[in-house]
């Protein structure tokens, strides 16, 4: 037995690393000259604690249950010295302060009435509850480095620049190469579909500006979410020395389901790349008036691709999704400490095969 991983980012060395302990023969095809490169570079650098998900208990159980291990794992790439605040919106939030705070303790995840200082940050009129709460970020660039380390020492074949074409039983087609392989994980994120024969998976893409920005100095020790509907985030960005700045309107440019356009990355390549920074701090200020200072420096912009059937609550479960007749599996994962659930199906398959 052997097996292809494609896809280099976080979830694709993950499974390769796995498959590798469980001494299954494994290489990674990567299409770019890098390894973490895109979604898991270029996104908030959360580690998710649960908190963000009030209206998917699933997933905020899940995130809760497997962070502490990513922290143990990577604690060189986590960043936790900083004070996390999120701040329960009066109107149109989609949860109360009440409701918060009592979805927090059934995920037994830690939370406390913000200090009267932070408090005092917040626009009353528009802010119910201000909480603190343990929720941390991680460094994109360490993580990467702690990845390629342990990747060399298991001597892990990496082929860069190849882009797969298409499977067929038992091999892998790239543009440049053909690979036997009996197990097959295709842990390309947005690019999913993008192989021939891939079975549809129903998924929504949105083409997303991560802005990077210098916050006020009374903030640089500060990581802020506002929810939940009209929410946005300010959190340390610590691959780059910032903070990003995100918002639940104005963060997405585009979006589209399967089916409607041509390749996800096909697409952001094409896109006219014009920062809504300004529309994102005007709102976010209104809630937290010393936003309006911070320091527009860059944006980041980036495909994000979710599962069309959460678009109600918000939620990311895992897809895990056999090609049909074929030990093929694609895999989508949106948070980076659910990794762990990903490897569990892993092992079941293992057992099967």
């Amino acid at each position: 037995m052997n097996a292809i991983v494609i896809g280099g980012g976080f979830y694709g060395c993950m499974v390769a690393l796995h498959l590798h302990e469980k001494g299954i023969p494994v290489s990674i095809i990567e299409a770019s000259d890098n390894l973490l490169s895109r979604a898991s570079y270029v996104n908030q650098a959360r580690v998710h604690n649960g908190y963000h998900y009030p209206r998917s208990f699933n997933t905020a159980y899940r995130s809760r249950f497997n962070s502490p291990r990513f922290i143990r794992e990577f604690k060189p790439a986590v960043v936790d010295n900083f004070t996390h605040l999120y701040a329960i919106v009066r109107a149109r939030s989609k949860v109360t302060a009440k409701q918060f705070t009592t979805f927090a303790h059934n995920i037994e995840a830690k939370i406390k009435p913000a200090r009267k200082l932070h408090q005092e940050w917040f626009n009353p009129r528009l802010i119910e509850s201000v909480f603190e709460v343990e929720e941390f970020a991680f460094d994109a660039t360490i993580l990467k480095e702690i990845l390629l380390e342990r990747l060399g020492e298991d001597k892990i074949p990496i082929h860069y620049n190849e882009k797969v074409l298409r499977f067929t039983e038992g091999k892998v087609i790239t543009d440049k190469n053909e690979y036997p392989a009996t197990l097959v994980f295709n842990c390309t994120y947005s690019a999913l579909e993008d192989i021939a024969g891939t079975a549809p998976l129903k998924l929504k893409h949105e083409i997303t500006e991560i802005a990077l920005v210098k916050v006020p100095p009374l903030l640089s020790q500060i990581g802020i979410t506002v929810m939940d509907g009209p929410f946005f985030s300010v959190m340390p960005f610590p691959a780059e020395s910032l903070h990003s700045f995100t918002h639940v309107r104005y963060t997405p440019h585009a979006s589209w389901k399967s089916g409607e356009r041509a390749t996800p990355y096909g697409q952001l390549d094409e896109y006219q790349r014009q920062s809504r920074f300004p529309f994102m701090v005007r709102d976010a200020a209104r809630f937290m008036p010393m936003l309006k200072d911070s320091e527009y420096q860059h944006s980041h912009f980036e495909v994000k691709t979710v599962m069309q059937t959460n678009e109600v609550d918000d939620g990311r479960p895992i897809l895990f999704q056999q090609q049909p007749g074929q030990s093929v599996y694609s895999i989508l994962g949106s948070k980076i400490d659910n990794i762990y659930d990903v490897l569990e199906r892993i092992d079941a398959v293992l057992v099967n095969a």
